[in-house]
């Protein structure tokens, strides 16, 4: 639910078997991460439907020191859409809906919803207004809406484009396909969810989210403050339904994503469809490249929670991972995972190291404009009231946070820029960027 974004992300091609992975050095790796207080979630690794791995840090509740376990439940967001887009293709298999259904014939007075398909909606096509990134949607997110009192927001939503002439996420979309369902069936997603899903694969722990019980080993979330943990914003269910309202275990994800993808929840036609991408982005799933593999699932936040869950199909393994708390990139942080899974070279952060502060006369050192032979993008560095920054190509510019006078760090996207050196002396015509696995070597022009 929560808007995210990715900053720079290199994954190169690689490729090893999970059996027999070096399950220590996943363990120390996310008890370094415990220690430095970067995160807290759990991880289920799963291969041709069995947990090889399962490890959880941190507190499901901060407050209580009540640590979290296997059976802890987070609310997972976006991973939501991939059970809602499930549900569906259940019911265009059962004839019930067809991809080519138009919404005007559930929601007419929502703009556009003549020109808008069934198709539309799943693939973020429909050029509805993503509603979470209303000014207002703040003032109501922690409020209960009816269904009815959400309809009318999303009927005074203005269109961003023509439909299907483009795509842009919105979780608007997703909403009123949870309607939808509920129209068709005549019954409450909730109960649409326990008997087309979590009952079929005994998902004990997966359901329509309600108020965070704590007392039933389900979660809260939270955001990094000085040294510890915040309690986060508290965004109530009814607001973002089928695009984000389902708690579950990542577990439990596992075996949903491994179950959708091996057949056992629609049919291979609406299986094909899911999957099929157009402008990278599927009916309810996305694409994931890992080195030489591919895996399709998704990601998710809200509030302080973030998820991912991806099935690397050639493999039969798949991966879940629910966090109630990060202070450390989604991203790097499962390139780690993944990278240690599947015997990819990895070296453990170092967190002890501490930022410094460099003198805005040396910062000015840095700038300059740097490219690199190796990918076609382009980093300017630039001290702005004095504070050193970087902007990559068609990007945004980010701080850089000094740990030495040839190391800047960029936390939230796990990003460092090492320029050279020889001892103390700094070459400053020349870095290495290092993302995700990658090593990238930048020259100023």
């Amino acid at each position: 639910m929560k808007k995210t974004f990715s900053l720079i992300c290199f994954i190169c091609i690689f490729g090893v078997s999970a059996q027999d992975f070096d399950t220590a050095k996943l363990d120390h790796y996310l008890d370094t991460l415990e220690t430095h207080d970067k995160a807290m979630f759990s991880l289920a690794i799963t291969e041709n439907g069995e947990a090889i791995y399962q490890k959880s840090i941190g507190f499901a509740d901060v407050e209580n020191t009540q640590k979290a376990n296997k059976d802890t439940q987070y609310r997972i967001g976006s991973i939501s859409k991939v059970f809602t887009s499930t549900m569906i293709f259940q019911l265009i298999d059962e004839g019930k809906l067809s991809l080519d259904t138009s919404l005007a014939t559930y929601y007419p007075k929502v703009k556009n919803a003549k020109k808008i398909t069934i198709s539309m909606l799943l693939s973020h096509r429909s050029g509805i207004h993503n509603f979470t990134n209303t000014p207002e949607y703040i003032q109501y997110m922690t409020q209960a809406k009816t269904k009815a009192e959400m309809v009318k927001l999303i009927e005074k939503l203005d269109s961003d484009f023509k439909p299907d002439s483009r795509a842009n996420y919105s979780n608007t979309g997703y909403v009123l396909l949870g309607y939808i369902l509920e129209d068709i069936s005549k019954d409450s997603y909730a109960n649409q969810l326990q008997q087309r899903i979590a009952t079929k694969l005994n998902l004990t722990k997966t359901f329509y989210g309600g108020p965070i019980t704590v007392a039933n080993n389900q979660a809260k979330s939270y955001k990094p403050y000085v040294q510890g943990w915040s309690p986060e914003t508290v965004t109530d269910m009814s607001i973002p339904h089928g695009a984000g309202a389902i708690v579950s275990t990542p577990t439990e994800l596992a075996k949903f994503l491994t179950s959708l993808l091996t057949g056992k929840l629609v049919s291979a036609d609406s299986l094909a469809k899911m999957q099929e991408l157009n402008e990278g982005i599927g009916r309810g799933l996305f694409k994931f490249p890992f080195y030489d593999k591919t895996a399709y699932g998704h990601n998710g936040g809200i509030d302080g929670f973030s998820s991912l869950v991806g099935y690397f199909t050639d493999d039969g393994l798949a991966f879940a991972l629910t966090a109630n708390g990060m202070n450390y990139g989604v991203n790097d942080l499962t390139i780690g995972i993944l990278s240690i899974v599947f015997g990819r070279k990895f070296e453990i952060p170092d967190f002890d190291q501490k930022a410094i502060e460099l003198p805005e006369t040396d910062l000015v050192k840095y700038e300059g404009e740097f490219a690199s032979q190796a990918i076609a993008l382009k980093i300017t560095i630039k001290v702005k009231k004095g504070q050193l920054t970087a902007q990559a190509t068609g990007q945004a510019p980010f701080n850089l946070t000094p740990y030495s006078n040839s190391e800047f760090r960029f936390e939230d996207a796990g990003l460092i820029i090492l320029f050279a050196a020889n001892g103390e002396k700094v070459d400053y015509s020349t870095f290495q960027l290092k993302q995700a696995g990658g090593d990238f070597k930048f020259t100023r022009e």
